[in-house]
């Protein structure tokens, strides 16, 4: 017994040991890596030829779409590190907070990412870029012009977030009478809020400027002028000790070539369009749904799909118009994105031509659908397919394995699946360890598979009637 106590002794001794040894070593190893980044202005970066950049997934910042890296943020970033000969990363924080966090410790050089400028702030990061000044305004479908006008309206928010805080205070400025109005789902975003005010099924919501210019582009019905709160001056920031990298910053985001960036990603995110072309069951005259009917029936087989699926997915992405070119980038008859292309040995200008686009997207789904061997049912194979030449094939591996962890079948599409394409623009889901792609604008994926199954069988039912 007294043998087996000393062993016992000596194992505890053993094990304080290695935690002791394991913690020296983090710490040093935490120590040298604050040293380093202490170290790492723009001349250290360039000799190491990369600058890492920190940011957060949203409709503004960073996201993937179609496999191809896309964000207001992510645009300025990209071309600064380019007029710099570096290489980016991007790493993604879960909050403004661990944003700040990562830079302090090394693991970023630079927060691509607007961080309110404050006094305490100051002391610690340097402030770079471009100023913005943000504010946040009433999303609305009527024409109110003065926050006055906002007695005994209703107004719809998440609670505890900072725009019901902000109703609050702005409630006691006015003396009262603002209706607000809890939306009591614990999921449900800003974005879908105005959505819905979109759709008429609340009147109004209070959103972030930025977020509401860019969901202007897609609901054209919406107002989000009138401002409700005080304005917010914010930039990027990067480490005391990188005085270097802050000048370069902003001496790029001042001179024509940030400028004609700035402009450009403006344009692209809260100007353009972003619509769905308007969905609709176009006629089919004289049996043909297409000019390019004989192109879809040379190539569908050689996927195994039905022609008129195939000329069903083109209408969604083009109308048949050879020349569009999508917000994003996608381009011709097959709506393929240049990096795409590019990848496919595929030059950009010959997207115009029907048949190179129309083989080019018959290459991009095949590639989609070997990713979805293991599923049993031919439809929902389909539907992957579709859903990942929408959104590109990284989220719907998301959405399949946030399925597999809630308890939902990653092999079935409705119910399953596509639940979590839907929640992927939530940050509970799209932060979730399991995921590796981030923020998706899941509705617009969903409705896509929807709506070119739904079209298909619209043409397979005219198509059945003529030739009767």
């Amino acid at each position: 017994m007294l043998r087996a106590a000393r062993s016992a002794f000596h194992v505890a001794c053993c094990v304080c040991l290695c935690l002791l040894l394991f913690s020296n070593c983090y710490s040093k190893q935490k120590r040298n890596t604050r040293k380093e980044a202490g170290s790492m202005d723009l001349t250290q970066l360039k000799e190491r030829g990369k600058i890492t950049a920190v940011t957060l997934y949203s409709s503004t910042s960073y996201f993937q779409y179609r496999m191809e890296p896309m964000g207001y943020e992510y645009d300025l970033i990209n071309e600064f590190a380019h007029s710099q000969g570096l290489k980016l990363n991007i790493v993604v924080a879960e909050n403004v907070t661990k944003l700040i966090n990562m830079l302090q410790v090394g693991e970023a050089d630079v927060v691509a990412y607007p961080i309110p400028i404050s006094n305490q702030l100051k002391s610690e990061v340097l402030f770079c870029g471009r100023e913005e000044v943000s504010s946040q305004v009433l999303v609305q479908r009527e024409l109110i012009r003065d926050v006055t006008e906002l007695i005994g309206k209703d107004i719809y928010v998440t609670p505890g977030s900072k725009y019901h805080d902000r109703l609050k205070n702005l409630d006691i400025e006015l003396g009262g009478g603002i209706n607000i109005h809890d939306i009591g789902r614990d999921t449900i975003t800003t974005e879908d809020l105005i959505e819905m005010v979109s759709e008429g099924i609340i009147p109004y919501t209070i959103s972030d400027d930025k977020i509401a210019r860019l969901n202007k582009t897609y609901y054209g019905n919406i107002d989000v002028s009138l401002e409700v709160s005080f304005r917010q001056r914010s930039s990027w920031v990067v480490r005391r000790s990188s005085p270097e990298l802050a000048k370069a910053i902003n001496d790029w985001a001042s001179d024509q070539t940030g400028e004609r960036t700035y402009k450009a990603a403006v344009k692209r995110y809260f100007e353009l369009s972003k619509k769905i072309l308007e969905i609709s069951m176009p006629d089919i005259k004289k049996g043909n749904i297409s000019p390019y009917d004989d192109l879809f029936k040379k190539y569908a087989p050689s996927l195994g799909w039905d022609w008129k699926l195939l000329a069903s997915l083109a209408y969604q992405e083009s109308h048949f118009k050879l020349t569009v070119i999508s917000w994003a980038g996608a381009q011709g008859l097959m709506g393929i994105m240049p990096g795409t292309a590019q990848s496919l040995g595929v030059a950009t200008d010959d997207l115009t031509n029907p048949e190179t686009s129309i083989r080019t997207g018959i290459e991009v789904l095949r590639r989609f659908r070997k990713g979805f061997e293991s599923i049993p049912d031919s439809l929902d194979v389909i539907k992957f397919t579709l859903a990942s030449y929408n959104a590109g094939i990284g989220h719907v591996h998301d959405a399949q394995r946030l399925a597999e962890k809630f308890g939902k079948n990653a092999l079935v599409w409705d119910d399953n699946v596509a639940e979590f394409i839907l929640k992927k623009r939530e940050p509970e889901y799209y932060n979730d360890p399991v995921v590796k792609f981030g923020y998706l604008r899941g509705t617009e994926t969903f409705n896509y598979v929807r709506e070119i199954l739904g079209r298909y069988d619209y043409y397979t039912q005219q198509m059945n009637i003529i030739t009767q």
